[in-house]
C-alpha cells in the first residue's frame, strides 16, 4: 500500500471515486439523475485546480495503481495576530474508502500520514464534520469530538 499525494494522472479515479461516494450516501436519491458527464466536467476542473495549487492536499492511498482510499484537506488561511505567528488550519473532507478495503487499516493509515504531514506543517488543528457511522474512526485516530459549530443559512 502506497499514500501520496494525487497527482494530475489520478483525476479519472478521483472523479469516480467521488461519484461513487455521492451515490453511496445519496440520501435524496437526487444524484442518480445527475448526468456523469456533467458532474466529471465539473469536477475534472476542480480537481485540476485544486492539484496545481497550494490550498487544496488531496492525499490517497494506493495499491498496485488503483487508489483505494483518499482524503481530501483544504488548508484555511488565519488572518495575521498582532504578538502572534498564525498558522493556517486544515478542514478535512471528501473521506472515502472504497468498500472492498473498508475495515482493513487503509483509512487510519492514510489518516495517520495526513496527521504527522499536519504537525511537521505546524498547522494549527485539523478540522472535520464526521458522520455518525464515522466518529469512532476519528476517535480512535487521536481527534476528539467538539461541539457543533455555529451556522447561518442565507435565503
Amino acid at each position: 500500500m502506497k499514500i501520496r499525494l494525487a497527482e494530475e494522472k489520478d483525476i479519472e479515479q478521483l472523479i469516480r471515486m467521488r461519484w461513487d461516494f455521492s451515490i453511496e450516501h445519496d440520501e435524496t436519491g437526487k444524484v442518480q439523475f445527475t448526468p456523469y458527464p456533467d458532474f466529471e466536467q465539473g469536477c475534472q476542473v476542480f480537481l485540476e485546480n485544486a492539484l496545481r495549487g497550494d490550498q487544496w492536499f488531496i492525499w490517497v492511498a494506493e495499491e498496485d495503481g488503483k487508489i483505494v482510499s483518499h482524503i481530501y484537506i483544504e488548508l484555511i488561511q488565519k488572518v495575521p495576530r498582532p504578538g502572534r505567528i498564525t498558522h493556517p488550519f486544515a478542514y478535512m473532507t471528501n473521506v472515502y474508502t472504497i468498500e472492498a478495503y473498508r475495515n482493513k487499516g487503509i483509512g487510519s493509515k492514510l489518516l495517520t500520514t495526513i496527521n504527522q504531514w499536519a504537525k511537521e506543517k505546524a498547522y494549527e488543528f485539523i478540522i472535520v464534520w464526521p458522520s455518525d457511522d464515522s466518529i469512532n474512526y476519528y476517535k480512535k485516530n487521536g481527534y476528539s469530538h467538539s461541539t457543533e459549530p455555529m451556522e447561518y443559512f442565507p435565503e
